[in-house]
Formats: structure tokens, sequence, C-alpha cells
């Protein structure tokens, strides 16, 4: 008989043991005792667990208590005895927060996002967009393009020649104008005025204060930018080793962002000037709002294959109308990790 309950100190080396099981699977439950950490525990064994990353999200301008639904992991995936722990886990989370959602998931063939769809989740992707910055840099690290020795061979003799980055000139728009942006030490207090002037502005929002930011970003490598009173963006620049998707490129990231979606273009012009100027081979972001997919586009980014999928579950669905513009990206998930 399996029972959920919350992560307490006694079961500390049941979670490490688990940990030790599913080493190999790319995933590890955080050690970190918590009342939103919740476990599957079947005699003194961790067999599966999630954790509710609690928040306020702001739904036609109104407050409402949402979770995301992270990291959910079941010894089902290498013992079949547990095949239906993750339906399990998935609806002990409802019954905590029926208001809920799920991010990321690396794309819509993937089994938790297909679980959610028999659940009857809406589910969407998240669109990824690129920017190369550096052309031989990309041609040579871009391994999705890369997977056959003649196609590795004309990547190669494209970045040596030059025809690559005479290819991408053509292919992509030049910024031009850029605003400037000051790198912060912290969110608190000047983000606050940001957010109070934009949380309305958005169908549907995750708070983003200067205590939240704060918090959640406190363990990551990041830059935090300002620019001016209009907006910032939370950006990584990141040296990849031998990454599956970049390699060894040098990667900018824009993780985060918020502005009025009137200002959305000043602020992500700010934030590639920013990026392309500290030398990285590509820059991407993952973006959901209309508004700040057409700032990217504006800045000559290209959309690609997108794997980082949203899903909400029947509750929050019906709280968010139809066609209403939600603004969502990296930050609204488990964060920059992995890049």
């Amino acid at each position: 008989m399996i029972a959920i309950r919350p992560f307490t100190e006694e079961w500390t080396d049941a979670v490490r043991r688990f940990n030790e099981r599913m080493a190999g699977s790319g995933f590890e439950y955080p050690v970190v005792p918590s009342p939103d950490h919740f476990l599957a525990i079947e005699d003194s064994e961790m067999r599966g667990g999630y954790i509710l990353r609690r928040q306020r999200f702001w739904i036609q301008g109104e407050p409402r208590n949402v979770a995301h639904y992270r990291l959910p992991l079941s010894e089902g995936i290498r013992d079949r005895a547990y095949a239906s722990l993750g339906l399990q886990l998935i609806r002990h989370a409802l019954k905590q927060q029926p208001l809920l959602y799920a991010l990321g998931m690396g794309g819509f063939e993937q089994p938790l996002p297909r679980m959610l769809k028999a659940l009857g989740w809406n589910l969407r992707a998240v669109p990824f967009l690129f920017k190369v910055n550096n052309a031989a840099g990309f041609l040579r690290n871009v391994q999705p393009l890369r997977k056959t020795p003649a196609r590795r061979v004309a990547l190669d003799l494209a970045a040596d020649s030059g025809l690559g980055r005479l290819g991408l000139w053509f292919l992509q728009r030049r910024l031009r104008g850029a605003p400037d942006c000051e790198a912060m030490e912290s969110f608190s207090p000047w983000a606050d005025a940001i957010w109070t002037s934009c949380s309305g502005l958005y169908g549907a929002i995750a708070e983003h204060d200067s205590v939240t930011l704060d918090t959640f970003y406190r363990d990551f490598a990041i830059t935090r930018l300002k620019v001016g009173t209009a907006g910032w963006a939370v950006v990584l620049d990141t040296q990849m080793k031998g990454d599956q998707y970049f390699g060894d490129m040098r990667l900018g990231t824009i993780a985060d962002c918020l502005a009025s979606p009137a200002d959305a273009a000043t602020v992500t012009a700010a934030t590639v000037r920013f990026l392309e100027q500290r030398g990285v081979d590509l820059i991407i972001s993952n973006q959901l709002h209309p508004a700040w997919l057409a700032a990217l586009k504006g800045c000559g980014f290209r959309e690609g294959p997108s794997n980082y999928i949203f899903g909400v579950s029947k509750g929050l669905a019906e709280l968010i109308p139809a066609g209403a513009e939600v603004h969502m990206n990296r930050g609204d998930g488990d964060g920059p990790i992995h890049l």
C-alpha cells in the first residue's frame, strides 16, 4: 500500500535510497524536507514523489493562488509494478491545489504530458526562438544539424569559409538603436514598481514582485538587467560542454523578463544587445506571450521546434478565457536549469 505524505526528516534516508535506485535516469529528488515536497511511501521506501511550488497568479487582473506541479518522479520508469504511480501522484496534487500547472516536460510525446492530456488538461507549446551571434561557433556545435558525416563536413566548411556568416547575415535582421541596460545585484526594491504597473496588463501572469524574484533566483548564476523604468530581464551566459543540443557553444539565454506588452520590444532589444556584446555564439528564449514573441522576432530571432510544454489543469483552464494572452517563460518553471 502506497501512501503519499509530506517530506519530513524521518524520510531523508529513504529519499537518498530512491535517488540511488534512479541513478542514470537524469533526475534526482532533492533531499530537502519541506511540507510542499511530497513522497510516495511503501513500507519504509520512497517509490516516487513530486513538488508543489505555490505562488500567486494574476488572471484577468485578479489574484489567484496557483501551484506549479514540479519534478514528478516514479519508480515506474524502472519497475512496471509502479506504472500507475504517476497517476496517483497527479491526483494527490490536484487535491492539494486544483489550480495547477506544469511546464517543460520535454515535448508532447513524453509520458507526463500524455497523461495530463488524458486527464483533460489544456496543453500548448511555449515557442522556442534563437538568434545566431557567432556563425562559426554555431555551425561547429549545433548538434541536431550535425547528425551525419556529410552534414558535419558541410557545416564545418561553411564555418571555415565564411559562407555561414554571410548566409546568416541575410537571414537575420540586424539590431539597431537598442537602449542601454544596467546589471543589478538584486531585484529589491526597484522591480516592485515595474510589477505593479504590469500585473493587470496580461491575461494571466505569475507574480513577479521583488521578494518572489530574489527568493527564486537566489541559487542561480544569472545576470539581472534593468532597462530604465521600462522593465527587466534575467539572462545567462553559459559555456556549454558536450551538450546534446548546443555542443560546446557559448550560450546566451533570456530566461525571464517583464515589462508592459507595449515596452516588450524596448526591453528585448536592450537585452539582446547586452548578450551580443558579451560575445555569445547563440541566444535563445522560450516565450508564450505574443508581444514578447514579436519583440524577439523584431530583433532577428527565428522560431525553432519547441519541447517546452505549458499545461494547465481543468480548474485553472476554466479561469483563463480562450484567447487570453498568457506571459510564460522558463522563469515560471524550474528556472534556468541545464543552461
